[in-house]
């Protein structure tokens, strides 16, 4: 064999071995350099998860989220996954999109491809009850629950708990031919115990009760680019909250999941984070903005803005005020 053969050959092999190590590392988990750079497993991070424009506006408004140098974000099944810190404490956020698919399948994948302690999630919602809170202000929940599922009966059906869409004519009540509907529960499972049906997915009680210790006294934006609200806005905690995949504008059907289910609040997001986090026995936790209330008048941008920055606040400052977890490092 000639040099030159002999030449070629030794540079067509450093070639393929150069493509099986890259093609190795393309399939691995994308997160391995970012966890394992510098030592940086040492630390597990809080997930932040929000859903829309308005939520991230708020977050980089502030100022205090500072990406990673190294590996700023990671992109895994059409999601964009930031890494860095929040006033100093590692953390990982997503914004999900609305609707609880879009929600549950982003916290999933954080879940299952970085190391995460647990679930922080702020967004908006909608006032359901306006003796206790007004846009602005910002929900605790100590539980969120599924309304937007139902169990279609047979039409005329004598089973009690019905829900009589006719009731909710517009602009008369009257017969309605869509049937009546009881609320469904959904099958909750975990890596440790047995599935089991429930309708209230209860938040940590320890995250949650850490956050009412915190926030007590949590101070609140009042005014954006010359709105602002009427009152003082305020953290309300141990309320309900009730989450579908459809706007509540409603004010009659606000007012049904108020008395039936006493919730206070309706999102498209909460109970998909709490049911994700439930199934992979993650702590977590929920901060919804109140920007409107079912069946008012639609609130502006800037009172929505208020809401979404308000509930960054509360969820910083919760996320500055635990301890973060540390792994070993490798």
């Amino acid at each position: 064999m000639s040099r030159i053969n002999l030449a070629v050959l030794l540079v067509l092999g450093l070639l393929l071995v150069t493509a099986k190590k890259s093609m190795q590392m393309s399939l691995r988990n994308p997160t391995a350099e970012i966890e394992t750079s510098n030592c940086k497993a040492a630390f597990l991070r809080l997930g932040l998860v929000l859903t829309s424009d308005n939520n991230e506006k708020a977050l980089m408004d502030s100022g205090l989220f500072e990406p990673d140098s190294e590996n700023p974000h990671v992109d895994i099944a059409g999601r964009r996954f930031h890494v860095g810190t929040l006033n100093k404490t590692p953390i990982m956020y997503v914004k999900t999109g609305t609707h609880s698919v879009n929600v549950a399948t982003a916290v999933q994948t954080m879940l299952l491809k970085f190391h995460i302690s647990g679930i922080i999630f702020f967004g908006s919602s909608g006032s359901l009850d306006e003796d206790i809170l007004m846009p602005g202000d910002v929900a605790v929940p100590k539980a969120v629950a599924f309304t937007g599922v139902w169990e279609w009966k047979k039409f005329r059906s004598e089973n009690k708990g019905k829900l009589v869409f006719g009731d909710f004519n517009y602009p008369e009540n009257g017969e309605n031919l869509l049937g009546t509907a009881e609320h469904q529960k959904i099958d909750l499972f975990s890596t440790s115990e047995e599935p089991k049906e429930v309708f209230w997915l209860p938040i940590s009680s320890s995250w949650y009760e850490a956050a009412t210790e915190e926030l007590k006294d949590l101070k609140l934006k009042k005014c954006h680019s010359g709105t602002c609200l009427p009152g003082t806005p305020k953290v309300v905690f141990g309320s309900k909250a009730s989450t579908s995949d459809f706007y509540v504008k409603n004010k009659a059907y606000g007012d049904f999941l108020l008395e039936k289910f006493n919730a206070s609040t309706a999102d498209s997001a909460s109970a998909s984070v709490a049911l994700t986090s439930l199934s992979n026995e993650k702590l977590f936790v929920v901060f919804q903005g109140v920007s409107n209330v079912a069946g008012g008048k639609s609130s502006n941008s800037g009172i929505k803005y208020i809401a979404s920055y308000n509930a960054f606040l509360a969820a910083t400052k919760f996320i500055n005020s635990i301890p973060t977890p540390r792994l070993a490092c490798e």
